[in-house]
């Protein structure tokens, strides 16, 4: 069935996007038309798209939502992107959480909604916002991405099947982050030893069922948002892995799309990186505690990681004072394996293992970044990554035995500056 004529533009994003363009060729885009051909090839395919019709015959109503603080400038560039979509109609919302910088100003600047959030979390400050909207989709990203042209377009579409409650896709460190950012794509999306950490997943097929699309791609029917009274109030962190669990157990399906790749900015070596690892295993320690059904075998166990790195080191030093580190018992099998020849050797031998893991999983992961540096370098990016996630679940560990349910509730723990 042909999608229906789509009516003049109605929203602040479409009436912004519209001036400058001529009425026939406006007019030709909002009806799925062909622009005319003298423009360049992403201009030609802005919103040429067809609309997705609902059950009613109407065309979804489709609203993009992105919680902000202290990052205009980051912003303002995936406005731009959002603002140059191959989708015909959708709107734009932020939800800006008081930050004290030019954030407003870059909204205005594009054309879009502006909400005033005093919220201390990324949970509350998109709950807020949701119960003002008034639409059928609701796309989410975050404020340092790089929007593909068709982001929207292919998120969107999948709706078109009712069985269909919630799909994302996959992230990647944009082409243009620095080495060090690459690197920790590379380590954040290896084979193995991710903690089950969803960013590079990538299954075969076109549309994959799932448990959990990260918040920086993905996109949920209202209707199951409002059912679900939306995301968790006072969630801190992993208030996205929270969201789909209780979206799931209301009996709607996720989904992911594996070819709908967001590229999202990693975080740079090495204080801002293992900050953001530390942040990523206490909150989903404390989200675990209060939402058992989220909770996964591999997050204890990286938390045991530090205590276990700590134990090695000492037993090498040990076994190294005791005769274990002698020159004759190096590259040989031969001779007594008295307990200070296993302490050095062995110990030595587990984190070789490691090594070699962190490389094979790194060379054969997702990441589009692989190169001979970067997958050279991922046995210490991973190292990193899971020394600063392990501290993070040790500290969440020592605040819920102080605080029992308290924890995780309350102010984001993130790396943002908070006005609020």
């Amino acid at each position: 069935m042909l999608a229906p004529v789509l009516p003049a533009p109605s929203t602040a994003y479409e009436h912004h996007r519209a001036q400058g363009r001529s009425a026939a060729k406006q007019d030709a885009i909002l009806r799925g038309g062909a622009p005319r051909a003298n423009v360049d090839d992403d201009e030609a395919r802005i919103g040429s798209a067809k609309a997705v019709v609902g059950p009613d015959g109407q065309p979804y109503r489709v609203a993009i939502l992105v919680p902000t603080i202290n990052n205009a400038d980051e912003l303002d560039g995936v406005l731009g992107y959002l603002m140059r979509q191959t989708y015909p109609s959708y709107e734009i919302v932020v939800s800006d959480s008081k930050s004290n910088d030019h954030t407003r100003e870059v909204c205005e600047k594009h054309g879009v909604t502006w909400f005033d959030d005093d919220s201390t979390n990324r949970a509350d400050a998109c709950t807020k916002a949701l119960q003002t909207m008034d639409h059928d989709l609701v796309l989410f990203t975050d404020d340092d991405t790089v929007p593909p042209i068709d982001w929207v377009e292919k998120l969107v579409r999948w709706f078109a099947d009712p069985n269909v409650g919630g799909v994302g896709g996959p992230n990647f460190a944009p082409d243009h982050d620095p080495f060090g950012a690459k690197c920790a794509d590379v380590a954040f999306c290896t084979r193995f030893m991710t903690a089950g950490t969803r960013y590079g997943a990538r299954p075969k097929g076109e549309l994959v069922p799932i448990s959990h699309n990260p918040g920086v791609n993905c996109a949920h029917r209202m209707a199951n948002l409002r059912e679900v009274g939306f995301f968790e109030s006072g969630c801190i962190g992993a208030e996205d892995v929270v969201l789909d669990a209780k979206i799931q157990r209301a009996g709607h399906k996720l989904f992911m799309d594996p070819s709908n790749v967001m590229p999202h900015r990693r975080r740079r070596p090495f204080k801002p990186y293992m900050k953001q690892m530390r942040n990523y295993g206490y909150t989903r320690m404390v989200a675990n505690k209060r939402w058992p059904e989220i909770a996964a075998w591999s997050h204890t166990a990286v938390g045991l990681f530090p205590w276990l790195v700590v134990a090695s080191t000492l037993a090498m030093l040990a076994g190294a004072a005791l005769g274990g580190a002698a020159p004759e018992l190096w590259f040989s099998l031969s001779g007594a394996w008295d307990l200070p020849r296993i302490a050095f050797h062995g110990t030595l031998g587990l984190a070789a293992l490691y090594v070699a893991i962190a490389w094979l999983g790194a060379a054969t992961g997702t990441s589009p970044h692989r190169s001979i540096g970067t997958v050279a370098l991922a046995p210490l990016f991973v190292f990193l990554a899971h020394w600063a996630y392990g501290q993070g679940v040790n500290k969440a560990w020592r605040e819920i035995r102080r605080t029992g349910g308290a924890a995780g509730v309350g102010r984001q723990i993130d790396d943002r500056t908070r006005s609020v």
